[in-house]
């Protein structure tokens, strides 16, 4: 006998009306989603928080009031593990979404996705996963590296846990590549690719691949241009 599919509770904060109650809808139309309620800015989204504890929070990063940057920075910092955030924005290259992604957030998603790319990516999400798709991690790497500062010139010390073989895979998902794409990068099986991808994580104290993504950059592991040295 198999069961249903676990219920995944979800919050929609958006300060456009019609986005958010047409998100909602659209979500709640799914057999193992509900939502469990609505928000005009990031202020609300944290009070429903705290009320609901939702999975998954569905957060726009331009409110008025308190942004979803600050929103996402107070709720992943309060209470780890527990409700996951999924940055909504209209602009693909919007270097907020780096800052969202520092603050914690799982991932991001455009507003114009298609229903069963908002569906997957929840689901992604609510299960412990980032969300970071390879063409995204490639625009998003484009543009917060001409926004920031150039990362140091040499590796972090804690970048010394990692093996010789996890710091090749680390650099590669730096890179934007899939786990298939670094498999035959480096001649392994994707399997072996997603045991280095979870021991990284657990070596340098990192919550998921979004973060392994980022930690890359500002340790200088990996840096623009593709200046930094080839496995």
């Amino acid at each position: 006998m198999t069961g249903s599919p676990p219920e995944i509770r979800i919050v929609v904060a958006d300060d456009h009306l019609v986005v958010r109650t047409g998100f909602a809808a659209l979500l709640d139309g799914q057999p193992d989603f509900t939502v469990v309620g609505t928000a005009s800015d990031g202020a609300q989204a944290l009070q429903l928080c705290a009320e609901l504890s939702p999975d998954v929070v569905l957060m726009d990063v331009r409110m008025p009031g308190m942004d979803g940057i600050t929103a996402t920075r107070q709720l992943t910092g309060a209470s780890a593990g527990g409700t996951r955030v999924l940055i909504l924005t209209t602009f693909d290259l919007d270097h907020y979404v780096y800052d969202a992604l520092c603050a914690g957030a799982s991932g991001f998603l455009l507003k114009d996705v298609t229903a069963e790319t908002l569906f997957e990516a929840v689901r992604v999400v609510a299960r412990g996963e980032a969300l970071l798709a390879p063409n995204v991690t490639r625009r998003l790497i484009a543009e917060f590296t001409r926004l920031r500062p150039q990362a140091q010139d040499a590796p972090a010390p804690e970048l010394g846990l990692l093996t010789a073989r996890e710091t090749q895979v680390l650099r590669q998902v730096a890179r934007g590549l899939s786990n298939a794409e670094v498999a035959d990068r480096l001649s392994i099986t994707e399997e072996t690719v997603k045991s280095h991808v979870s021991r990284i994580l657990a070596k340098l104290q990192l919550r998921d691949r979004t973060q392994a993504v980022i930690t890359a950059y500002e340790t200088g592991l990996v840096v623009p241009q593709g200046r930094e040295p080839h496995p």
